[in-house]
């Protein structure tokens, strides 16, 4: 959907799963032997996936100032609950989340990388584009991450101009 680079370390697959479903075309991954695979999922575990995918992305919608109406982030929190993590200590000391059962479970992972991202920060710059008809997850690597599209090319361009159509319309001028 864009150029940017992915996010950075478990943000990756956040992002992956997020963007599996393209908004615009309808296209879920998902719904693919080959998507499921992406994510180690089998087919009954899909509807989970898919809840936990639309949880992510109001998520990222909030970190974008985006706050849908009928959404919140209760969703993923009560989702996030139900991870079984454990914390690992590595022979020098250091430490970290994983996942305490099946180390392939979808949901741990993802609440692993949102915990690691948490903690060294980034967790905030991954981000949904607000144009509605899009909504792609992106990394905000901007110095002052306040990105609001995925691409300033299409996204951004496509609101620009549509906001000034809007204030042609408002203040009764037309373009020259």
């Amino acid at each position: 959907m864009n150029d940017r680079p992915p996010a950075p370390g478990g943000l990756a697959l956040v992002q992956s799963l997020v963007n599996s479903l393209d908004i615009e075309t309808g296209a879920d991954r998902l719904g693919t032997a080959e998507g499921r695979a992406a994510f180690g999922l089998a087919e009954h575990e899909v509807p989970a996936a898919r809840a936990l995918r639309e949880a992510l992305r109001t998520a990222c919608l909030a970190h974008a100032g985006v706050h849908p109406r009928g959404r919140s982030t209760a969703a993923l929190d009560g989702l996030l609950a139900e991870a079984p993590l454990r914390v690992a200590v590595d022979p020098a000391g250091g430490a970290a989340l994983r996942p305490a059962d099946a180390p392939d479970a979808l949901l741990s992972r993802v609440a692993a990388a949102i915990a690691e991202a948490s903690a060294d920060g980034t967790w905030h710059r991954l981000k949904a584009c607000e144009a509605e008809d899009c909504q792609w997850a992106f990394y905000d690597r901007s110095p002052a991450g306040r990105g609001r599209w995925c691409s300033m090319s299409l996204c951004g361009a496509r609101a620009k101009m549509r906001a000034y159509r809007a204030r042609l319309t408002d203040g009764g001028a037309t373009p020259s």
